[in-house]
């Protein structure tokens, strides 16, 4: 009678490794563009995204570790789901992910935003929106250069401020991209006239990015 042996399959960490790979990314994703989508409204849905999304990856970081344990019985392939999970944890604590979003998407935007200034300083864009003199409404194929679709202007002494926002939050809260006319100050834009910008970083010889 003819026998065979059949060898045991091999525990597989393939299905693991994707999985780390799927939530890790995810994660970094949303850490980076957190900004952009910080827009109302849908920072109502970032509300419920980031925590959800938080909750996933630390779940999967605890199940990675957990099969730390299998690495004597079935080898050290087990710790790379750990691995993937550990390198995007330090990368959310220490990567500038926000700073790499903001400086691609300051460069990216950049000749467009320094035409639509030159169209407001022409006097071709005009404040267009009826609630506020200081707002003006981009045409459809200009929209992308600032969430919301509009641009904030002042028409100062030392010429024409105009913001490019990067996102609009509750309360009036706001981050952009500030377009400061020769020998101007950020600081004395309109708005904040009543408190300091909480942040101000030169990206350009006429251009910081600001925060309200």
């Amino acid at each position: 009678m003819e026998t065979t042996t059949t060898a045991a399959a091999k525990p597989s960490v393939r299905a693991g490794v994707l999985a780390a790979a799927v939530v890790s990314a995810v994660t970094l994703l949303i850490a980076t563009f957190e900004l952009s989508m910080a827009d109302f409204p849908s920072a109502l849905v970032l509300m419920g995204i980031v925590p959800l999304a938080a909750l996933l990856f630390f779940a999967c970081l605890l199940w990675s570790a957990s099969q730390l344990l299998r690495i004597r019985k079935d080898g050290a392939k087990f710790a790379i789901p750990f691995a993937i999970c550990a390198a995007a944890l330090l990368a959310l604590q220490y990567a500038p992910l926000q700073q790499i979003y903001l400086s691609q998407n300051f460069w990216r935007h950049r000749a467009d935003r320094v035409r639509i200034v030159e169209k407001v300083e022409n006097g071709e864009l005009l404040p267009n929106v009826d609630y506020n003199k200081n707002l003006i409404a981009l045409p459809r194929r200009d929209a992308k250069v600032s969430a919301g679709g509009d641009i904030v202007i002042e028409d100062a002494d030392e010429g024409v401020y105009v913001l490019f926002l990067t996102s609009r939050g509750l309360k009036h809260y706001f981050t952009g991209f500030l377009r400061v006319p020769p020998n101007g100050d950020p600081k004395k834009f309109f708005e904040f006239a009543d408190k300091p910008p909480s942040q101000l970083v030169r990206y350009d010889r006429e251009w910081w990015f600001v925060a309200n």
